[in-house]
């Protein structure tokens, strides 16, 4: 019987050379799996499918993990404000835990004899793949065909078109990773500190003017966008939506530069107009309604967070404990965030809170105090200057 491998599929230049391969140059039967978080219209997916069976696949399947994606991993990312060296809202990072596990699942699943991905030698994809994989399907062999045979984008370009594969190959010189928090977009530009990326090589072009600038209006309950412009949305759904607004105006663009888990340096650049904007919604409305340490310990633990998913390690218990923290923290953060789209770039404005601790009842900043005194003031300086006054007193030189 023929070998049975299960391939990370996604229809770009990398997972289409891998199936040719394992179908032509091993003989295996390859089964194609996307981990489709929520990015792809229905017609992507099906040119996706499409290109599994035209690269040689015996069976395509389309493992629908949206929901899955946003509950066990967007949700808390939302809650901590997460961004990557302050930049990226590590959009694939956090997609390939949820999707490496789905692929393994099915592999368990279907009893394949291989996982197969296509992650170079030289990025962060290949650790996530293969520590995933070998804690949920230990007992399944992983095969990482560019990595191995060490392959540049040229040379895989040259083998399909060897074999009679037809794609757009000047698309292909691109990296594109999309998903439901965000697109990376990976090329000869970003293999450098220098150039920006050009225009073309963005998925999503700006298709509104400066004049056709709007402010919608972003409803949290409780941490979670519910509601856009008044219209309730479920999670996913409000994503989406919001990216549909937001994208038009090709907000949330950016190029990220990090250590990655191997040692390099690494720069991409990338896409996130739904992210960015409800990331920074999220924290304004955090600011007037959490307390001066929840926010400085949310930061804190939150980088750790963001820093374990992106190298990897969701399977560390410490995360399951921040993410309950995390969820405690947003027990009054709800309200109506207003934020302005223009073309490129966008304000976040204001808020409106039942829970906004800037109430003028106990004082305006710079203008006026009603919760205590000026004597109470006097008193509280000398306080609270006490220790250091008492330090420096004693070790006057």
């Amino acid at each position: 019987m023929k070998k049975k491998v299960v391939l990370a599929f996604s229809g770009g230049l990398d997972t289409s050379y891998c199936g040719v391969y394992l179908s032509k140059e091993l003989g295996y039967d390859v089964y194609a799996a996307i981990g489709n978080t929520g990015g792809f219209t229905q017609q992507e997916l099906l040119q996706v499918e499409q290109r599994a069976y035209d690269v040689g696949c015996k069976h395509f399947v389309n493992l629908d993990i949206a929901q899955k994606y946003y509950d066990e991993t967007i949700k808390y990312m939302v809650f901590g404000n997460m961004l990557k060296n302050g930049t990226y809202p590590i959009s694939v990072s956090s997609e390939r835990i949820v999707q490496a596990i789905a692929v393994a699942e099915y592999a368990k699943k279907i009893g394949a004899d291989y996982i197969c991905h296509g992650s170079t030698g030289a990025g962060n994809d290949q650790i996530r793949f293969d520590m995933i994989f070998s804690i949920v399907a230990p007992k399944v062999e992983v095969i990482a065909l560019i990595r191995e045979k060490n392959l540049s984008r040229e040379q895989e370009i040259n083998y399909l078109r060897e074999n009679g594969i037809h794609m757009d190959f000047k698309k292909a010189e691109y990296s594109i990773n999309k998903g439901l928090w965000g697109t990376s977009i990976g090329g000869k530009e970003t293999l450098h500190s220098l150039e920006a990326l050009p225009e073309e090589a963005y998925p999503t072009h700006c298709t509104k003017k400066e004049e056709e600038a709007c402010t919608v209006t972003l409803t949290f309950t409780k941490g979670e966008l519910t509601a856009i412009d008044g219209a309730p949305y479920d999670a996913v759904a409000a994503i989406q939506q919001l990216q549909s607004v937001a994208g038009a105006y090709a907000v949330g663009r950016g190029m990220h530069v990090g250590d990655t888990i191997i040692g390099i340096k690494g720069r991409v650049g990338f896409e996130a107009a739904a992210p960015m904007v409800i990331i920074k919604a999220h924290h304004l409305l955090e600011k007037h309604t959490l307390s001066k340490w929840q926010l400085f310990w949310k930061e804190n633990i939150s980088n750790f967070y963001c820093n374990s998913l992106h190298e990897g390690n969701y399977f560390d218990p410490v995360m399951r404990d921040i993410e309950q923290m995390l969820l405690s923290s947003q027990q009054y953060v709800s309200g109506d965030v207003l934020v302005r789209l223009m073309p490129y770039r966008f304000d976040v404005i204001g808020v409106k809170s039942p829970h906004d601790l800037m109430d003028d009842a106990f004082g305006s900043y710079g203008e006026m105090n009603k919760a205590f005194t000026g004597q109470d003031a006097i008193g509280f300086g000398k306080i609270l200057g006490l220790s250091n006054k008492i330090f420096t007193t004693i070790n006057h030189d």
